[in-house]
């Protein structure tokens, strides 16, 4: 009887199951088809089918576990399972008073902690919205002291052109003078 729970066992009767399947469903197919193997193949299936209920009718079933035991309602659908009973080796039972206790402490400790991480982020924030308004201060004087660098730069450019303007006008002068002492120069005689 060991050889019939062996593992090779189940692989062979497993094995002859699946072959014996898919014989009889390729001769239906087959038969089904007109092809001259279907006469010949279904009678194979249809015998070896037949060995097979034979075949497992004798040997018995596997070993059933009834797990419903263990799991009342397990069998049941949609069944409220009820817990497992403490055994001999199972923790202690939950003392409910003591756990409401502890739950309450830790619940006044999550509270606290609350309001610490509410007081930092107010914090968080009137530092982030100060370090905001000197940025935006800072942007503005930046953006003044270029419009002051642009105004410097044009009235260099206005100085150099007036220098200019001066040189030649000197010149012209210069020249004008020395036109007109000649012009007196040759009037006086």
């Amino acid at each position: 009887m060991s050889f019939l729970h062996s593992k090779g066992f189940k692989y062979l009767k497993n094995l002859i199951i699946g072959v014996g399947a898919a014989v009889v469903l390729i001769g239906a197919l087959f038969k089904i088809m007109h092809h001259p193997l279907g006469n010949v193949l279904l009678p194979i299936g249809m015998g070896t089918e037949a060995f097979i209920f034979f075949f497992l009718g004798v040997i018995g079933p596997e070993k059933d576990y009834y797990w419903e035991k263990l799991y009342p309602g397990l069998d049941k659908y949609n069944a409220d399972v009820a817990p497992l009973a403490a055994g001999g080796g199972g923790g202690q039972a939950l003392n409910a008073p003591a756990v409401e206790e502890k739950l309450g402490g830790m619940l006044s400790e999550l509270q606290i902690m609350s309001k610490s991480m509410s007081s930092l982020k107010a914090l968080q924030d009137a530092d982030f919205t100060g370090t905001a308004d000197q940025i935006k201060t800072m942007g503005n004087f930046y953006s003044k002291l270029n419009e002051a660098m642009a105004s410097l730069a044009d009235s260099a450019e206005d100085a150099k052109q007036y220098k200019e303007q001066m040189k030649s006008l000197n010149h012209n002068l210069g020249s004008l003078n020395s036109v007109y002492g000649n012009m007196l120069n040759a009037m006086n005689p």
